[in-house]
């Protein structure tokens, strides 16, 4: 099938970045991006690009060339589902928060909806595209509902999980290692390498079946978090040791069997991705009675929410052993530099743990709105909210979050962090100044020449 319309169905971190890289480097397709929420198209619309809903570095360039020319955002979803001969489903796929798999089974509800609204749309054939990440066997479920709809129209279901890092996505889009395609037509499966061939080599198209594809998703993210938990496990042991878990990093990541990717020790990893595909993964061995198999990688995220509240309980005690009444600054919301997702961000789940010690804290990220932060907290449901909007607030500087501060917590890696007055931050702050740096960005010896009390993950 010669594809010369698309829908993408969600218009979200993975579906507004991906289609927009294809409506660049396909110039002769119409890209349609559909979303029932009307004020996130909206953002998509708006003339000034810098006002996109999702931050992402090169994403408003992109945007700003194409839109309006063959990329589309829209709330019409019935009509780019009609007028599209290829559907990607790009929507939100949350951890289970009810009923059977809770807390870790993914909630297909928002994949079901959108394939029952393709199913009852449709009226001439489609290929429909897995883009969000899903466990293995939910194209089956998708191709059941569609085949039952008693229409005539002919549906082809396409695995193409998505390997995206925030902060990179456009680079990783504009050059991946890999582009993963599971089907089971070949005419369909080459319709969408097509597409991607149009700037990707055929080399670097990987044509598996439905469940491989699948699966491979979800054991990447797991591989990719398995690294971070175990750098984690030994920046523990560093600072019992007085190892240096950056000199230990560098040391192993030179090997060429391991490589030095994701061995970074921070305060946690977070985002949409690692700790959901995880806990899928764990769900599925668990449903096949694996125990093991599910012991082991559940392992993955009890060490990361270990690294979360030991670095809260090291600056609790290290103030003290007291927070009561006392500010502490953060500098960073988002779950990593350059981008506003703070999906699983690690600084939701220390602030939630220095609230229920009654501190004030006092947060900037440049791209993080307060309205997300209260959002963020009060979705853990730990306290009233309007002791979260009491007990925690977003400021418009950094200095004004580090003010008279008792503590600073440096919980995202954004570059500017580094390059700030840190002579009149100290200056201003309450004494002895602390710094817990989460993300270890901070030189140790410039800020304790300056007078802080300096504490790092892992030295």
């Amino acid at each position: 099938m010669k594809v010369t319309k698309i829908c993408c169905i969600g218009a979200g971190y993975v579906g507004g970045p991906t289609m927009a890289v294809i409506a660049k480097k396909n110039p002769n397709i119409k890209v349609t991006i559909v979303d029932i929420n009307q004020a996130r198209i909206d953002a998509w619309n708006d003339s000034d690009v810098s006002k996109l809903p999702i931050y992402e570095p090169g994403l408003a360039d992109i945007v700003e060339e194409t839109r309006g020319k063959n990329l589309f955002f829209s709330t019409e979803i019935d009509k780019a589902i009609d007028e599209s001969e290829m559907i990607f489903i790009s929507v939100n796929t949350p951890t289970k928060t009810y009923g059977k798999g809770k807390g870790m089974a993914a909630d297909l509800k928002y994949v079901e909806l959108c394939a029952r609204n393709i199913a009852e749309v449709a009226k001439t054939d489609k290929i429909v595209v897995e883009k969000s990440t899903l466990p293995v066997r939910t194209a089956q479920a998708i191709k059941s509902i569609l085949d039952n709809t008693g229409s005539d129209v002919n549906f082809e279901i396409l695995s193409n999980p998505e390997f995206l890092a925030e902060g990179t996505a456009i680079q990783d889009l504009l050059n991946p290692d890999r582009v993963l395609i599971g089907g089971e037509s070949e005419d369909a499966i080459e319709s969408l390498a097509s597409i991607y061939g149009s700037w990707v080599s055929q080399a670097q198209i990987l044509r598996t079946n439905v469940w491989s594809s699948e699966l491979s998703k979800l054991t990447a993210n797991a591989f990719l978090a398995q690294r971070i938990s175990s750098i984690n496990a030994i920046s523990e042991l560093c600072e019992k040791t007085e190892a240096n878990v950056n000199e230990v990093a560098k040391a192993i990541g030179m090997d060429s069997r391991i490589g030095s990717k994701f061995l970074k020790s921070s305060v946690g990893f977070g985002g949409s991705c690692f700790q959901k595909d995880i806990l899928n993964l764990v769900y599925i061995a668990r449903s096949y009675n694996l125990q093991a198999v599910a012991d082991y990688w559940e392992q993955v995220i009890i060490l990361n929410d270990h690294q979360k509240r030991r670095f809260a309980d090291n600056l609790i005690s290290t103030l003290y052993n007291t927070v009561s009444g006392k500010k502490i600054g953060f500098l960073g919301w988002a779950f990593k530099k350059d981008t506003n997702d703070t999906r699983e961000s690690a600084a939701i789940y220390v602030a939630d743990h220095l609230l229920n010690e009654q501190a004030n804290i006092a947060v900037y990220d440049p791209k993080v709105s307060n309205e997300k932060m209260q959002s963020d907290l009060n979705y853990l449901n730990t306290r009233a909210e309007d002791e979260n909007s009491k007990l925690m607030h977003a400021t418009e500087s950094p200095y004004d979050a580090l003010k008279d501060a008792h503590a600073v917590a440096i919980m995202t890696e954004w570059d500017e962090f580094k390059t700030y007055d840190w002579k009149r931050i100290y200056t201003e702050m309450k004494k002895p100044a602390f710094i817990f740096d989460g993300r270890n960005i901070l030189n140790k010896s410039e800020m304790e020449k300056i007078g802080f009390e300096y504490s790092s993950i892992g030295q």
